[in-house]
């Protein structure tokens, strides 16, 4: 089974990073193929269902399986063996590092970002929250 990780550094509080994340309607200001992302309550938390739409129209659910505020948390594909973790770590003068990591239990690597395709979409999620 291939994982696919990255982390990247940004200039901002773990808590507003995190937040920022989770937020459904920031998604779309940093993943270029997601159009529409919503969720099924706030705030997010263990079982929570996010669902998104992406540039062709296609829509994906997910749940949250695994969530420790402030730290971690994994969204699972329903029906499928994709998932996808968050973990976030405080560094020193209110930085986070955020380091992102998916899978498909399956071996199916066909729906995971290459390694250049997900350091620009990290890149994008810094210089979104850092503007803010």
């Amino acid at each position: 089974m291939e994982k696919i990780r990255e982390s990247i550094v940004i200039n901002r509080p773990v808590r507003q990073v995190f937040t920022f994340t989770l937020d459904p309607e920031n998604t779309p200001k940093w993943i270029g193929g997601i159009t529409m992302e919503q969720r099924n309550e706030s705030p997010t938390k263990l079982g929570t269902i996010y669902k998104n739409q992406n540039s062709k129209g296609t829509w994906k659910e997910y749940e949250i399986t695994k969530f420790i505020p402030d730290s971690t948390f994994v969204f699972s594909r329903k029906g499928a063996s994709y998932h996808v973790q968050y973990t976030f770590k405080a560094l020193a003068g209110n930085q986070c590092e955020l380091e992102y990591c998916e899978w498909d239990e399956s071996g199916d690597a066909s729906e995971l970002f290459d390694h250049a395709s997900l350091k620009e979409v990290l890149t994008t999620l810094k210089n979104v929250i850092e503007s803010q």
